[in-house]
This record gives structure tokens, C-alpha cells and sequence, in this order.
């Protein structure tokens, strides 16, 4: 009971952090989910909270979602994660760990940059750009950080911006969790704990609302650089022990 307990307080400040700026929630829960439940069960478990989270931004930013934008990045993405989730065990995953890393470091000064440029994408690059971060958060946990700023170039900001990537996001994980039931690693006591998990996630990601309507635009974009400042670490970290 101490170890839910636990689960389910990390996981409701993880769905506070994953609110206010659209991801993160994985950083902070990942490690707690493979000391309550090992490594193994953490990956699937953390498939499903994903989709409770990503439904949860959603239905809380509802009115702000760019219905265009979600569908050219799903059109890529679904395809993308199908395809990582099957390539996951061919991998090594400290290389990728570490390259992942790099790029969400390197993405701090690069946002900044392009945003002082005012650079903008198109659709036909949020398919493509789709297609690469699905494949990507196929073969790992999270590559949340990795849309933050595909969807910031395309303009969206604070509700909308939680809203669309949740949405575009949402369509990802759903594949990939697919695409892990099909393959046998989301049997009945993995959903569960994921459902469980989710719950807690759900519940903060809610009462995050509030706190991002108050939000200045220049403290939501020094949030977003602080989550890519831990993702980047992490990831580091993960990949050089």
C-alpha cells in the first residue's frame, strides 16, 4: 500500500508538471514506476498513463485544440509509433538515450533562437516531423520534449499548445500501446496499474488548468526550457551508466 501510495502522490504532481507545460510527466514519474514495479513492467505501464495524461490535457483544453494541426501530425505519427514498438528490441538503448538527450539540451538555445526569428512550420512539415517522433516514442519512453518545439514553431501557445500536442500526441500513444497489446507486453495486471497510475496523473493534470490560465507567456516558455533542461540530463545520465 506505502508503494501506490507513493505512485499515486509522484503521479499526481507529474500531471500538475505535464499540464502547465505540456510534458514532463514522464521524467518525473519513470523513475518511481521502476522502483515500485521494475523496469520491465514500468515501460507498458507508463504507455497506458500516457494516454490517460494526453486524454486528460484534452477534454481540460478542449475549445483550444488545432484539429488541423493534430490530424497532420497523427497522420505521420500513428504509422511512426507502430513501427518503433516493433523495432524497440533491435535497438540499443543507451545510444539512443544519449542522442535524444543531446537534442532536447541542444533545443533550449535553438528555441530561443528560431522564436526571436519568429521561424514558422507548415503542415506538411508536422507530418513528416510526425513520422520521426513517433518512431521515436515507439522504441522509447517518452520524447515529449521532441514536439515541444515542432508545435511552438507551428504557434501555438500555453492552452493551445497543451491542447494540440495532447491531441496529436493522444493518437501516438494509442498505436503504440496497440501495437504493444498485438505483441503480448500489456496483459490485464500491466493495464491495471496503468489505469491506477493514470488516475492520479489525470487528476493533476486537471487542477494544472487553473494555474496556466494565470501564467505570463515568458514564464511558460522559461517552464518549457526547465523541462528540457531535466529531459536532456536524464536521458544522459540513463545512457552513459
Amino acid at each position: 500500500m506505502l508503494t501506490y501510495a507513493l505512485v499515486l502522490a509522484v503521479g499526481a504532481a507529474a500531471g500538475v508538471v505535464s499540464g502547465i507545460v505540456g510534458t514532463g510527466a514522464t521524467v518525473i514519474l519513470l523513475p518511481v514506476l521502476v522502483f515500485a514495479f521494475g523496469p520491465l513492467e514500468a515501460v507498458p505501464i507508463m504507455a497506458i498513463v500516457a494516454l490517460m495524461s494526453n486524454l486528460a490535457k484534452v477534454t481540460a483544453w478542449w475549445r483550444l485544440v488545432d484539429w488541423r494541426a493534430t490530424a497532420a501530425y497523427a497522420l505521420g505519427g500513428i504509422p511512426g509509433a507502430a513501427l518503433g514498438a516493433h523495432t524497440l528490441l533491435n535497438l540499443p538503448p543507451s545510444v539512443i538515450d544519449l542522442v535524444l538527450g543531446t537534442f532536447f539540451l541542444a533545443m533550449i538555445p535553438s528555441r530561443r533562437w528560431l522564436a526571436a526569428r519568429d521561424y514558422r512550420i507548415g503542415i506538411g512539415k508536422l507530418v513528416l516531423a510526425g513520422f520521426a517522433i513517433g518512431f521515436l516514442a515507439g522504441i522509447v519512453v517518452s520524447t515529449g520534449p521532441l514536439s515541444v518545439p515542432l508545435f511552438t514553431a507551428y504557434g501555438l501557445t500555453k492552452g493551445a499548445f497543451i491542447a494540440t500536442e495532447a491531441a496529436g500526441s493522444l493518437a501516438v500513444h494509442l498505436s503504440k500501446a496497440a501495437t504493444f497489446r498485438t505483441l503480448g507486453a500489456l496483459p490485464a495486471d500491466i493495464i491495471a496499474k496503468g489505469l491506477i497510475t493514470g488516475a492520479a496523473v489525470m487528476a493533476g493534470t486537471y487542477t494544472a488548468r487553473l494555474l496556466v490560465e494565470r501564467l505570463r507567456l515568458a514564464t511558460f516558455q522559461n517552464l518549457l526550457d526547465i523541462v528540457m533542461l531535466v529531459s536532456g540530463a536524464t536521458l544522459i545520465w540513463d545512457g552513459l551508466r
